[in-house]
């Protein structure tokens, strides 16, 4: 359960949060949500402690009730060019971008913010603590994760649609034999060491 996150309720807040920092494969995709205090929603959390199942109910609910809602990304090269935490911030400044409503103030999980037009603010385990940053979360994680199912389909052997790309025995042995797709981070050390071979 979300633990109250205190802030002006005038204030019009939007929560941003990331999913895919950690995979060897395909981009980091962000959320930015600001909810409607008038259209509350019940069971927000961190999206990796929800059930599949759960995850999706919320998703649906948060695009059909958030007064805004944005994705931002950073794909493959992107992160091999400026590397992952340069590509996070923005992606997360792309979200943010994205919003059809301006926020007063951004609330971003982690310890450090993007550069924005706006007030920001990090809060660490944001995803647990800030309903924005929850909901955000879901709506990343949700992305990104169906992005892997697609993925799996068009390169069926690494088991993307299983690990969404993360490092698994499974990920780096069929990464051993197959070789790295295009979708692959060229910079991250277990693609690297297959591209050298």
């Amino acid at each position: 359960m979300i633990k109250p996150f205190i802030y002006p309720a005038a204030l019009l807040i939007a929560g941003v949060d990331e999913v895919g920092r950690g995979p060897l494969v395909g981009a980091v995709v962000t959320a930015a949500v600001i909810l409607d205090p008038a259209q509350p929603i019940v069971g927000l959390a961190d999206s990796k402690k929800l059930s599949e199942k759960r995850r999706l109910a919320l998703y649906e609910e948060i695009i059909a009730k958030a007064l805004s809602w944005s994705l931002g990304r950073a794909e493959p090269e992107e992160i091999d060019r400026l590397n992952i935490l340069h590509a996070t911030m923005l992606a997360m400044q792309r979200a943010v971008a994205g919003l059809p409503i301006v926020p007063d103030m951004v609330l971003i999980d982690g310890n450090r913010c993007p550069t924005l037009p706006m007030r920001s603010q990090a809060v660490v385990k944001g995803d647990s603590r800030v309903a924005e940053i929850s909901a955000a979360s879901i709506l990343a994680k949700v992305t990104r994760d169906r992005e892997m199912i697609e993925l799996d389909r068009v390169f069926p052997g690494y088991g993307f649609a299983q690990h969404k790309g993360y490092p698994t025995a499974f990920h780096l042995e069929q990464l051993a034999v197959l070789g790295a797709t295009e979708h692959h981070r060229r910079s991250f050390a277990p693609v690297r060491r297959v591209l050298e071979l």
